[in-house]
């Protein structure tokens, strides 16, 4: 016959393994409904017709030929700004606050953001941190 020690030892063993368990199927679901760190950082926003890629990985600056492109730079200041063709940039420094033309607010792009802003679109930028880019327009 088990003594007292006995069942309470196996009882305490069982509650062990029910208590691990149960923190293994929280971290499982847990990561199953986030999406990993490069999912994340990369997601594509579209703001009033901006696409906006935040912290797109270098293969994708490399297929697009990103260091070739013109580069522009200025120190904070605002201005308003009317896009003649279509404008893609990769941001290498500054922040800028972009107001659109016939939207409310506005949206922040900065370094590390590879965005493409459509023909014809209105703004005014007010960059806040000293800007430097790289630019492409299409042809």
């Amino acid at each position: 016959m088990p003594s007292k020690f006995t069942k309470l030892a196996s009882s305490n063993a069982a509650a062990v393994v029910i208590l691990l368990l149960s923190v293994a199927l929280v971290v499982i679901t847990s990561n199953m409904t986030k999406p990993n760190s490069q999912e994340a950082s990369t997601a594509i926003t579209e703001i009033f017709g901006v696409k906006i890629h935040r912290n797109p990985p270098q293969a994708t600056l490399t297929d697009l030929g990103v260091t070739s492109w013109k580069k522009w730079g200025c120190s904070p200041s605002k201005f308003p700004w009317t896009f003649e063709a279509k404008e893609t940039m990769y941001l290498l420094e500054g922040k800028v606050k972009v107001y659109c033309d016939g939207h409310d607010g506005f949206f922040e792009i900065g370094a590390g953001d590879l965005v493409e802003f459509p023909k014809g679109m209105k703004v005014t930028w007010d960059v806040t941190e000293a800007l430097s880019k790289h630019y492409s327009l299409e042809k």
